[in-house]
């Protein structure tokens, strides 16, 4: 079994806002507040990567099974910038807690490092809860205060240059942009990855919750159409194999991810 890194959630730890700043041990409602207090009910817990467990299938167009990512991977050469657009889904509450992101990234696939930036809809207590944060590993994840609402239209790029990863989001909806330039010594950039993510806690991977359908479109890889790249295709399975999502196949830059009854 090959071992990939991936975010998990520690939710005894402080959570951390835009800027960096460690809000310390929060209680769920103080932490809600912290994240966006325009009406999130439940916090974004702090995220460090640890490994997802894919079993790779071989052969052009491979599709391989994860615990907690399902998208596609490019691997095998050294990897400059991401990016991808989508429209911010919804999640259902009805199905009891669950969690959800979706992002951009590079590294994560075969080395111990990602630089990544996403949106996260989760369940908790029966409310929903929506924010946008960047994580450069090993350093704690940074929380955007921006409001985030299903359906609203968001960007995400991660480049890598002389000056470090520059990791960017925009919610052209709501009218706001997120753009940070960090600097991490170790990094390989030996994959570029378009992931919707099931994080996990200390005690393993978190439900995954009911987002229904994300339809990721012109997703780029140093400039050029994902498909170019013949990228890994990712199915999330539960531990006992059971199908939690799974990609359409991909055309150009262009697939969608689809949450199955678990």
């Amino acid at each position: 079994m090959r071992i990939f890194v991936r975010r998990s959630i520690l939710p005894t730890a402080g959570l951390l806002l835009a800027g960096g700043t460690v809000a310390g041990p929060l209680t769920v409602a103080t932490a809600a507040a912290a994240v966006a207090p325009a009406a999130l009910h439940a916090p974004r817990l702090v995220s460090t990567p640890t490994t997802p467990f894919f079993i790779s299938h071989g052969g052009v167009h491979a599709t391989t099974t994860s615990t907690n990512w399902s998208g596609y991977a490019a691997t095998g050469s050294t990897y400059t910038s991401v990016s991808t657009s989508f429209t911010q889904p919804s999640v259902d509450c009805s199905k009891g807690n669950g969690y959800s992101s979706f992002w951009v990234g590079l590294d994560g696939y075969s080395s111990n490092t990602v630089e990544q930036t996403g949106t996260e809809a989760d369940c908790s207590g029966g409310a929903a809860s929506y924010y946008a944060w960047y994580e450069m590993y090993p350093k704690f994840p940074v929380n955007y205060r921006n409001t985030v609402r299903p359906g609203d239209s968001i960007s995400e790029s991660v480049t890598f240059g002389s000056g470090g990863f520059t990791l960017k989001l925009v919610d052209s909806t709501e009218g706001w942009s997120q753009s940070v330039t960090k600097k991490l010594s170790n990094a390989k950039r030996s994959s570029a990855e378009v992931i919707v993510e099931a994080p996990s806690s200390s005690g393993g991977v978190l439900p995954l919750a009911d987002f229904g359908t994300v339809s990721f479109s012109g997703s780029l890889v140093d400039g050029s159409t994902l498909s170019s790249f013949n990228p890994v295709g990712i199915d999330m399975v539960s531990s006992s194999g059971t199908p939690e999502a799974t990609v359409s196949s991909l055309s150009g830059g262009s697939f969608s991810d689809t949450w199955k009854s678990q």
